[in-house]
């Protein structure tokens, strides 16, 4: 992902800030607690495409 084009980015339920996971190839927002999958380079940003984050990764922040 572009580092340029993720400082734009902003979560589509809160507009708040969004945290890239590079392993995982995710946009996380801890405010939602919701993560939205990058599929081949592209940020799905749609509530129904986003998974709940575990409370690991709630912990992990």
């Amino acid at each position: 992902m572009d580092i340029k084009f993720l400082e734009i980015l902003v979560c589509p339920i809160c507009k708040g800030h969004l945290t890239y996971k590079q392993d995982a190839q995710e946009l996380l927002c801890y405010t939602d607690h919701l993560a939205f999958p990058i599929k081949d380079g592209i940020p799905m940003m749609l509530e129904s495409e986003a998974r709940e984050l575990t409370e690991e990764e709630e912990a992990q922040k």
